[in-house]
């Protein structure tokens, strides 16, 4: 079993910063990619930010230059900065990872998600 423990979601003026981390623990041989999701109410879940264990990474359009996704691999951690906020920006941040189990299958987890509110 996979635990992902997320942390970082506050309220925040518009223009302002915040930090989100999402560590994950338990039976892990090796994690590949770790990501960030957002929910607002009403609208689907998308892809916010992407980085692969190589440290290669994908953003969505709306946050490129704005917001900067990173990982520790020793850690099993991963943080998005998250700079020059909009409330546009306001939702539930959710972590996600794909990782490799000791039994070299693959599986996927969700974290329980963090409020991350933008309004003055």
């Amino acid at each position: 079993q996979v635990q992902l423990e997320e942390s970082g979601g506050d309220l925040v003026q518009p223009g302002g910063s915040l930090r989100l981390s999402c560590a994950a623990s338990g039976s892990i041989f090796r994690i590949d990619a770790m990501a960030w999701y957002r929910q607002a109410p009403g609208n689907q879940r998308e892809l916010v930010a992407r980085i692969f264990r190589g440290g290669s990474t994908n953003y969505a359009d709306s946050v490129k230059g704005r917001f900067t996704i990173s990982r520790d691999n020793a850690k099993n951690t991963v943080h998005l900065q998250m700079n020059r906020l909009k409330p546009e920006d306001t939702a539930v941040y959710y972590c996600n990872i794909d990782l490799m189990n000791w039994q070299l299958g693959t599986e996927n987890y969700w974290g329980q998600g963090t409020q991350v509110t933008v309004s003055s």
